[in-house]
């Protein structure tokens, strides 16, 4: 069993060296849009599945709330898979596809950012998802995994951790997203306070 947690977090290691080793700037630019957006009066809506949906109301937590030491104001972030109600009114009336893109409609407005997690990049409801979110001129994000899939047409900016193995898509997702909340706060809050 010893072996086998090494060869496991010498896998996760690799997939995250490469990842931004080669993506950096890319995410850093990630960053530049959620600063922008906040700094001028935006929001940042934020979605995905399963694993991609606990990630996604993590990030949203540290903006709303804090990431670092830092005495800050709230960020408006909003997960659309934390209202139980709305998720499960949509998915009964209209379909599980349009989940996050009715709430998108409902919230989204030109210049906020959509930020879209998805492993496959091939989720019916991400994809209507980032439509909704074009069609109402928000920026898109997608941080994806495999090839990106359908969803990586439809972002402003696609971070996309080109593996097959969902575990390890998912830690490196992790990590892009504490370094987003980390750069975003940098960026907006260099002092330190607001």
């Amino acid at each position: 069993m010893h072996d086998r947690i090494s060869t496991i977090v010498a896998e996760s290691l690799e997939v995250k060296r490469r990842y931004f080793a080669e993506h950096a700037e890319e995410v850093v630019r990630a960053a530049s849009m959620i600063a922008a957006s906040f700094g001028a009066g935006g929001k940042v809506l934020l979605c995905g599945n399963g694993g991609s949906s606990t990630d996604a109301q993590h990030v949203a937590g540290e903006f709303v709330n804090q990431f670092g030491k830092v005495k800050r104001r709230a960020l408006p972030a909003l997960a659309l898979s934390t209202d139980g109600g709305v998720v499960t009114s949509v998915a009964n009336d209209t379909g599980f596809e349009n989940v996050f893109a009715r709430q998108v409609e409902a919230f989204g407005e030109r210049g906020d950012v959509l930020i879209a997690i998805s492993t496959s990049g091939a989720s019916p409801n991400i994809v209507r998802a980032c439509e909704t979110a074009r069609e109402r001129e928000l920026k898109v994000i997608g941080i994806l995994g495999r090839d990106g899939g359908e969803v990586r047409a439809l972002c402003d900016l696609a971070l996309v951790v080109s593996s097959d193995d969902t575990q390890r898509i998912q830690e490196t997702h992790n990590l892009v997203g504490h370094i987003l909340c980390e750069l975003v706060e940098r960026t907006l809050f260099p002092d330190g306070r607001e």
